[in-house]
């Protein structure tokens, strides 16, 4: 028996198909009215985002705050305190070392000038020595500790494979302590710890540990180096 269905329309059929297709066309171009102009205003803000952060703690925070400050594509960094809670995130018990933070910097940048892979180059290469254990040169405890505080998937992909590929070509002598944790807040330290280094330039601490750090920077990265 031929199964097929006939091809041509039966009298009373084609008024019928030709209501169909309009209503299919007009509900494609309805739908395509609606998901267009959302995909690419999604898309546009993806491509056109000049602002993004990133978290990291190396040490006392003042050098690390002016080392990110001379990065090019960085508007603005802010020391804080992260990995503990609101209620004992100000300097006095920070410095105590119980309360599971540590001393940090919030970079903000624009991903079009510089990557945050550049920004992990200067976290490990200028900003602190990634080998120390609780600890920046004459700074010791638990909140001096070296971690990159990620915000999402994409940062902590990327800081994993920064040091795994730093370990396997053994750029450093000892092995790198840095932990990848994520960021669950970030708590901006008191007014007199911002922007530390500009304020007291002649500082014995700060010519002594944060001053060749500025000049490590322009040096050995001169294509990243703001004045």
């Amino acid at each position: 028996m031929n199964m097929r269905k006939h091809t041509r329309p039966l009298p009373g059929e084609t008024t019928t198909m030709i209501s169909r297709t309009k209503w299919i066309l007009t509900l494609l171009l309805a739908v395509g009215l609606l998901l267009g102009p959302t995909r690419v205003d999604v898309f546009a803000q993806a491509g056109g985002n000049d602002r993004a952060t990133a978290v990291f703690s190396g040490g006392c925070f003042w050098g690390v705050d002016a080392v990110f400050k001379h990065v090019k594509g960085v508007s603005k960094v802010i020391s804080g305190y992260a990995g503990g809670t609101a209620d004992t995130a100000n300097y006095e018990t920070v410095s105590t070392g119980t309360t599971g933070h540590a001393e940090s910097v919030q970079v903000t940048y624009d991903p079009s000038k510089v990557s945050y892979d550049d920004l992990l180059k200067v976290f490990f290469f200028v900003a602190h020595d990634p080998t120390e254990l609780n600890r920046q040169g004459p700074d010791s405890g638990t909140q001096y500790r070296s971690s990159i505080f990620y915000e999402n998937d994409a940062q902590k992909k990327m800081a994993d494979a920064y040091i795994a590929q730093l370990d396997k070509k053994h750029a450093f002598s000892k092995r790198i302590v840095t932990k990848v944790v994520p960021l669950t807040a970030f708590y901006p330290a008191e007014d007199y710890h911002q922007n530390y280094l500009a304020g007291h330039p002649d500082q014995p601490y700060i010519v002594f540990n944060d001053m060749p750090k500025l000049a490590r920077l322009e040096k050995d990265f001169p294509g990243l180096y703001r004045p």
